[in-house]
Formats: structure tokens, C-alpha cells, sequence
């Protein structure tokens, strides 16, 4: 009777479909071409978020150490060159991080920062290389029109500029920028609360492989670009998962914030049809204190990824 109970077990396995995870490379040696690493994952304001009495923050019952503000950085290995997209509060120890992933650098400072908006978790990072920190030596900061003058013209912004602390770069839209020959790093305007500057997400292409980068964007029918179609030309896309759903918002004006919900954007690609091949290009980042994905034990978080998505975690590398 046992024997059959096996046999019986194995056959229920081999008909039930399995889909493997994309690789999740943490520690691969020796590292050459491009990669992009996770530097953080939380929405700008951090997590714990400040005066929360919510169970998310006022019980966390899983390690914090390496929830930080959403950054990407982009590493170069064959030019020793480490890039960093967007300096967040938590910029001292992402910095130091991205370091440790190419120990062959002398010092922890970036070959350029890229920035994708003036709200404060994507460009306030920038005081940690004024005058009371790191005194920084005309540290390259590509920057949007707006995104430019607005640190030009506002303190203490205005002085990283002044004292050459940071020299801005100018990017514009849909202008590729060739770091190298095998590198180029692509910014396209995309709708969001824009009260100081452009928002913008980055395109990263390398040698082999592609990557999207919008932390923040408003809903998906406001951009004229239609992402399903884009996650077909792309490899890897890291996008806006800042809300779970609508009752994280039991106290805001949705149309105040209105960021595509997770729920909706997984509807937006299973409608499509997307295979699940497909739907594991797709990594969650950007996400709010009350999001629920912030958590690996939450159920909601094996819901998600078993529907074929994967949320961005710190350390997740992309090697293009």
C-alpha cells in the first residue's frame, strides 16, 4: 500500500505545473559586463515610517536592516565604474554597499548619480556630499530641466552647486546617454505629481540584456506608452508597487496619490496574457510602509508570486 501511495504522490507532482523562480544572484564571482543591484526597495519616506502606529511598523516582527528607500546601482565592471539611480536618505550605507560589489574601487563615491524626480526620496541623498559630509569634488548629477534648475536655484541644494560639491549634467527625455560603449542609460518622462521637476523612469541598456526603472508614475492610462508592449522589448522591468490596494488609503484622497495599485497592475498584465515567463520580468519596488509585499511571511506576498511576479528585494541583482 505504501508503494502505491508513492507512486500516486509523484504523479499528482509531475502534473502539476511548476514554474521556477528567476534567478536571484547574490554572490557570483568573478563578475564582469553590466549589472544593476537593488539598493533599496521602500517608498521615500522609509520604514519604519515616522509616527507609525500601525501594526506594519509598530510590530515589525522581521528584519528592517535592509529595508531602504528605492536606488538602483548600476555597476560596470569591465570600467571599474559604479553608477547610482537616485540618492536617498539611506545614500551613506547604499553607497557603501555598492562598494562592497566591486571591491576593486578605492573609495565608496559614485562615477555619476541619475536622478529621477525632486520628491525627497530620490534626490535629498545629494546634502550627504555638501560641505558637513563628504565635501564631494564635482560629483557628475544628470538631472531633467526642471530637476536642474530647481537644485540650482534652491538651497541648500544651490550650494552643493556653488562649491562645485556636484556638477549637474543635463538629460533630456528620450536622449540616450552612452557611458561606455556597451552602457547607455535612456530617460523618458512619465506622468507624476511633478510640483518641482519632470519625472522621469530610466531605460539601462547593456551588452546583452535591458532593464526599465519607474519607482514613480501615476496611473497607467495617463502615459501614452503602453507597458505591456514595452515588457515585451525589455528583460527585466522594476516598477511603482508603492500600494497593495485602496485600503492602504483609508485616509487619503486616492486622486492625490495616484500611483497604479499592485492589483491593478497585475490585472493590467494577466489580462494581456502574458505568460508566466513573462510575468517574472516584472519586480515590485517603491513600496509603502503599509504594503503588505514588504513582508515575505504575508500571505499576500505568496499570492503575488504566484501569479508569476516577483517583488524587488535588496541585494536582487539583473546581470544585462
Amino acid at each position: 500500500m505504501r508503494w502505491f501511495i508513492v507512486l500516486m504522490a509523484i504523479a499528482l507532482n509531475a502534473c502539476h505545473e511548476v514554474v521556477a523562480p528567476p534567478e536571484r544572484n547574490l554572490e557570483i564571482a568573478p563578475k564582469n559586463g553590466v549589472w544593476v543591484t537593488v539598493l533599496g526597495t521602500v517608498q521615500d519616506a522609509g520604514y519604519p515610517h515616522i509616527n507609525c502606529k500601525k501594526i506594519c511598523c509598530a510590530e515589525i516582527t522581521h528584519s528592517v536592516s535592509e529595508k531602504k528607500v528605492a536606488s538602483l546601482g548600476v555597476l560596470d565592471f569591465n570600467h571599474e565604474k559604479a553608477y547610482l539611480i537616485d540618492a536617498t536618505p539611506d545614500i551613506t550605507s547604499q553607497l557603501k554597499y555598492l562598494k562592497s560589489e566591486m571591491s576593486s574601487r578605492e573609495n565608496e563615491i559614485p562615477d555619476a548619480v541619475f536622478l529621477t524626480h525632486a520628491h525627497i526620496g530620490h534626490y535629498t541623498g545629494l546634502m550627504y556630499f555638501g560641505r558637513e559630509a563628504l565635501g564631494g569634488d564635482s560629483i557628475p548629477v544628470y538631472a531633467m530641466p526642471r530637476m536642474k534648475g530647481f537644485l540650482e536655484t534652491n538651497g541648500p541644494w544651490s550650494q552643493l552647486v556653488e562649491l562645485n560639491n556636484i556638477d549637474l549634467q543635463p538629460m533630456a527625455a528620450d536622449s540616450a546617454i552612452y557611458l561606455s560603449e556597451k552602457l547607455v542609460i535612456t530617460p523618458f518622462l512619465v506622468p507624476h505629481r511633478d510640483e518641482y521637476s519632470e519625472t522621469v523612469g530610466f531605460k539601462i541598456q547593456g551588452p546583452n540584456k535591458s532593464l526599465i526603472y519607474i519607482p514613480d508614475i501615476d496611473k497607467w492610462s495617463k502615459w501614452e506608452v503602453n507597458i505591456v508592449a514595452l515588457s515585451r522589448e525589455v528583460d527585466f522591468l522594476l516598477l511603482d508597487g508603492t500600494f497593495y490596494s485602496e485600503e492602504e488609503l483609508n485616509h487619503r484622497d486616492p486622486s492625490e496619490i495616484p500611483h497604479p495599485l499592485v492589483t491593478e497592475t497585475m490585472k493590467f498584465f494577466l489580462d494581456a496574457g502574458l505568460r508566466k515567463v513573462d510575468l517574472h520580468k516584472i519586480h515590485f519596488i517603491h513600496l509603502n510602509h503599509t504594503n503588505p509585499l514588504l513582508d515575505t511571511d504575508h500571505p499576500i506576498y505568496e499570492e503575488v508570486v504566484d501569479k508569476g511576479f516577483r517583488i524587488a528585494d535588496f541585494g536582487d541583482q539583473f546581470a544585462l
